[in-house]
């Protein structure tokens, strides 16, 4: 058994009760304030609004502040909102010194696939007129062409390659929507650049085609259990310019397929998307199984069938990928002091541990499917907002706070701490501890100085 067991369909509504009694657990107020910021009697109340009814309104309430429930409101301190918002309403919006909201004005220039490809292409680029050298470690993301607009460059590639497997992603889409694989160019014919621009009245009543990316497909994946999996990896951001200031988080998962991987049928989703979406749709799903590793379970069992050392070396390089993603959007951003955001980073590696950037989220999931997801989700979000720091509470000069290390600060950070239980040398020389023994509250206790 690969996974697990995280969740039995069969009685959903136990799993449902369960998940309840860790909300219950996890959000119940403390009588003073502790580690985990609950408002004491005479301090003044931070006010949030929250479009979102799941994890993170869960964690919002526990902090005991008080929630605004009326949309026209503006005397919040603390906004969770939608990309869409941010889209319709930023721009005019004047914002009071204290108040931070969860995105960046233009956000979308790494979360969207098609803009993610044009700006790591450009850092390459720009690398390697300084460093060949520097420039291979952008070697992290595949041939990626964005369609229609670059269709006979595609296709000169194509060519080249023939019998090449390639996958076609809407560039605005999540949860695997629309993706599929081809060999053939007829299967892409519809994104044809010249039918794009061809001018006739069918045309002219015809709405354009969808923006899609076309990657080379990553063939040769890392089989566990002769599974394809990637894993979501959470950053954090407070500050792109001025420094660029990243925060890493200790946990995150591994998602498997629910099918074992073979070329022989490059249609069936079920084995080649590793997205929880489409997983739990497979007709032969047993959720006894589970879908997901915890990125400590995929750290050991990688350091058992390798070495400490091989390991260290993806892992450090999965930080370089995390670094130089940011570095190509740093200076198109646009850096606002009342933003922040959380990323959820998809990295796959394919059978020689290679790790490749599949795409990065502006919007992880915060919905959990079982109380260990609810669990790891409430406490991201919990040391989250320490990080942010709402009340107050830190110096500034901190390199950790709960689960999240403080992994770039306009240049490494290097550690000061021990790393216990994840496969690697108790002294490590950079401030990363991704896959690591996560022992959070226990941080936080001493952080905030808290028996």
């Amino acid at each position: 058994q690969l996974v697990k067991s995280t969740m039995n369909r069969r009685d959903v509504q136990k799993q449902g009760l369960a998940i309840k009694g860790a909300v219950d657990q996890l959000s119940k107020p403390a009588l003073c304030r502790g580690w985990r910021g609950q408002i004491q009697s005479g301090e003044r109340v931070v006010k949030f609004k929250c479009f979102l009814h799941n994890v993170i309104l869960d964690v919002l309430r526990a902090k005991g502040w008080q929630e605004l429930k009326d949309e026209g409101d503006r005397d919040w301190d603390f906004y969770w909102c939608d990309v869409a918002w941010m889209r319709e309403h930023f721009d005019h919006y004047y914002l009071e010194e204290h108040q931070r909201i969860c995105h960046f004005r233009n956000h979308y220039e790494l979360t969207r696939k098609n803009l993610m490809a044009k700006n790591l292409k450009r850092l390459k680029k720009s690398l390697e007129k300084e460093s060949k050298l520097e420039a291979a470690k952008c070697d992290f993301f595949p041939t990626t062409f964005e369609l229609p607009s670059e269709y006979h460059i595609f296709v000169e590639q194509f060519k080249k390659h023939p019998g090449t497997i390639w996958i076609m992603k809407p560039a605005g889409k999540s949860q695997g929507k629309g993706i599929f694989l081809f060999r053939k160019l007829k299967d892409i014919m519809d994104w044809k650049k010249d039918d794009y621009f061809r001018r006739d009245e069918e045309k002219v009543t015809k709405d354009p085609p969808e923006t899609y990316v076309v990657q080379r497909y990553i063939d040769n994946p890392y089989l566990i259990g002769g599974r394809k999996f990637d894993i979501r990896v959470y950053i954090l951001v407070t500050s792109y310019n001025n420094p660029l200031k990243v925060w890493l988080y200790r946990s995150g998962f591994a998602r498997f397929s629910n099918t074992r991987f073979s070329l022989d049928s490059i249609s069936d989703t079920f084995v080649h998307l590793t997205n929880v979406a489409v997983q739990k749709t497979a007709p032969d799903y047993d959720s006894e199984k589970g879908c997901k590793w915890s990125l400590q379970e995929l750290k050991m069992y990688l350091t058992a069938k390798h070495s400490q050392e091989v390991v260290m070396d993806v892992f450090q390089q999965l930080d370089e990928i995390f670094i130089k993603a940011l570095q190509s959007v740093q200076k198109i951003i646009i850096n606002d002091k009342h933003c922040f955001e959380l990323y959820g980073f998809d990295i796959m590696f394919d059978n020689s541990l290679k790790p490749w950037i599949i795409e990065v989220n502006a919007s992880p999931s915060l919905t959990a499917s079982s109380p260990t997801d609810y669990e790891l989700k409430f406490g991201l979000l919990e040391d989250m907002l320490h990080v942010v720091d709402m009340e107050g509470r830190l110096t500034g000069s901190e390199k950790r706070v709960g689960g999240f290390d403080l992994l770039w600060n306009d240049g490494p950070v290097s550690s000061d701490e021990l790393a216990l239980y994840c496969g690697q040398p108790l002294a490590c020389s950079t401030n990363s501890f991704l896959g690591c023994y996560n022992d959070r509250e226990e941080h936080l206790r001493q952080l905030f100085k808290v028996s």
